[in-house]
């Protein structure tokens, strides 16, 4: 089973990896665990304490608040050592975002700060400019952010207005504005991307440079606590050396960084679902109707049961991503070797920014759901996570856009993988593990669909309904091959008997959910595709020859699943 599974990393950038191989959330070590608790005592001792004022846009609350972080090394975990950083793993970086999904807005700004606010340093930077400005990010006392979006230039990001002229003396004059630009009332300096004659460029712009000022705050649905609001930029002079990577290249710096800030933004939403699974926990333990508590009835147990199930399906793909990028980032030998290593993962990123978002939604909906009436009432922390939550299918790229970014890059694909993505029966013709089973047979079907694509007169580029069903076929297979490879790493360490482990549980649905979802995006592209009803009919025939394992009862998977983490009050795995 080890050996085909190799094939299944032919979809994506990963090419050796084995259950031997993955990173799971199992193998952080008690460095990182230590790491964790100072980030979770941080959130209870630090912030939660100042919400009401951070979410008053008190500024100076903000500012210790960064200090503070700066102090515990919370800012400088993927920070070089050599400009006052840890040199951690993008895994560890992980584990730190997930906790601070906890801190309600402040998650944001620290996300913004740690991510687009300082990689485009450490890994676009001259050795000046890492100098300059990496030490005081890393130690809080500057706060970074990141402008890239316009009024005009949403999802379109790089159709910019704002202008960067090069003058006589070497210096650039900058002018256009900036929207939505997150920690701008905060922020000491901003990545700034302008349109120049070669293209779209990266500049360093520092806030105390003349004519940099900010609009109002956003009145926004949620994120309160975070400033948001627009950067302008009027006849500002920013110095030659503060171009930021190659000229006319910035589109390589805005896209790579935003695939980062894309895996940052996942392992955010994973620690605010499991904060809201949690609260559900604890209140249906606590709350009683027709004198039982929630936690008795079968349809609350579900609920709990599909927010453990989607939680650990998230955590697998993403630390899972995050391990493969750290290991390829360490095999690089050279700075020019970045930009097309961090383009590499780009399906990754995108894949686990749209499924960790929608997750937390339908958590966070879920949570509401649970409270009844007390979910709609702001003294029930639910409620503002349920604002909160909304956002995070918007920015880094829209889910739509990022949808679109994964299937793009399939397509381009799609006649290698056409020859190299295994063929149920051809390849695998007795398989006894039923969640492996599953996955073959997922990308039996993808195979039939990219045969479809290659064969078609489409112009799929306009039709953005199939490359949505593509995307998400994508997606559904690598959180059900995380998933099995995680479950596999644990069975082999802790061994196999005939009691199931909620691992097993929670993978089992997993795959079997999963599979259901491919198998109707599958038959709706393929309906779609083929106009003639012989044809069609000959194709979905075809299809129901696959030899698909007998559907399990799911109900008392997940009554088992609740049990558990009703019994331990909280996400427990």
């Amino acid at each position: 089973m080890e050996k085909q599974l190799v094939h299944v990393q032919n979809l994506f950038s990963l090419e050796k990896e084995t259950s031997t191989t993955i990173f799971t959330p199992e193998d952080f070590t008690e460095e990182d665990q230590l790491i964790a608790k100072t980030t979770e005592s941080f959130i209870q001792q630090d912030i939660i304490p100042q919400l009401s004022q951070f979410e008053q846009h008190n500024y100076a609350i903000t500012s210790k608040l960064f200090k503070k972080a700066g102090e515990l090394g919370l800012l400088s975990i993927e920070t070089p050592e050599a400009y006052g950083g840890l040199s951690l793993s993008k895994k560890t970086a992980g584990l730190v975002a997930e906790k601070m999904g906890q801190s309600g807005s402040f998650s944001v700004s620290f996300n913004i700060h740690v991510g687009v606010g300082t990689l485009p340093y450490v890994y676009f930077g001259t050795a000046q400019q890492k100098e300059t400005y990496l030490p005081r990010l890393a130690s809080g006392e500057w706060i970074g952010a990141y402008a890239l979006t316009e009024p005009n230039a949403g999802s379109d990001a790089l159709n910019l207005k704002t202008t960067a002229v090069l003058q006589e003396d070497g210096t650039w004059l900058l002018n256009g504005e900036k929207q939505w630009i997150t920690n701008a009332k905060v922020a000491d300096v901003f990545v700034v991307f302008a349109k120049t004659v070669d293209g779209v460029t990266a500049f360093i712009v520092e806030n105390s440079f003349h004519g940099v000022s900010t609009g109002p705050e956003e009145k926004k649905m949620g994120i309160k606590g975070s400033s948001t609001a627009t950067l302008i930029l009027d006849n500002v002079t920013v110095p030659g050396e503060n171009m930021l990577g190659v000229g006319g290249k910035g589109h390589q710096v805005a896209l790579n960084i935003l695939n980062m800030a894309r895996l940052k933004l996942a392992f955010a939403n994973i620690g605010t679902a499991k904060q809201a699974t949690q609260l559900s926990i604890q209140y249906v333990n606590e709350r009683k109707q027709f004198n039982k508590h929630l936690s008795n009835f079968t349809m609350i147990q579900e609920k709990i049961a599909n927010m453990v199930i989607s939680i650990y399906g998230a955590e697998s793909a993403a630390y899972r991503t995050a391990h493969c990028i750290d290991e390829t980032l360490e095999a690089i030998e050279s700075d020019q070797e970045i930009t097309a290593v961090l383009a590499n993962y780009a399906i990754e990123c995108a894949l686990n920014k749209i499924n960790s978002s929608e997750i937390l939604d339908e958590i966070v909906d879920e949570a509401v759901q649970i409270h009844g009436g007390n979910g709609f009432m702001q003294e029930y922390e639910v409620e503002s996570l349920y604002r909160d939550a909304r956002i995070s299918r918007i920015f880094e790229g829209t889910n739509e856009i990022n949808r679109l970014t994964i299937s793009k890059i399939m397509l381009k694909k799609q006649e290698e993988l056409i020859s190299t993505v295994p063929l149920v029966r051809s390849e695998s013709p007795s398989i006894p593990n039923r969640n492996f089973q599953y996955i073959i047979l997922s990308l039996e079907l993808l195979h039939k669909v990219l045969k479809a694509f290659s064969d078609t007169s489409l112009n799929l580029e306009q039709e953005q309904e199939y490359l949505r069903l593509l995307a998400d076929v994508i997606k559904d297979i690598y959180i059900m091959e995380s998933s099995y490879l995680r479950l596999e790493k644990y069975l082999n360490k802790n061994g196999r008997n005939n009691e199931e482990t909620i691992h097993q549980l929670v993978t089992a649905v997993i795959c079997e959910e999963g599979y259901r979802k491919i198998e109707t995006a599958s038959i709706t592209i393929l309906s779609s595709l083929e106009i003639d009803e012989q044809l069609r009919e000959v194709m979905l025939q075809d299809m129901k020859q696959l030899p698909v394992p007998l559907f399990s009862n799911l109900f008392i998977k997940k009554r088992k699943i609740a049990e558990v983490m009703i019994d331990h009050g909280r996400y427990f795995i």
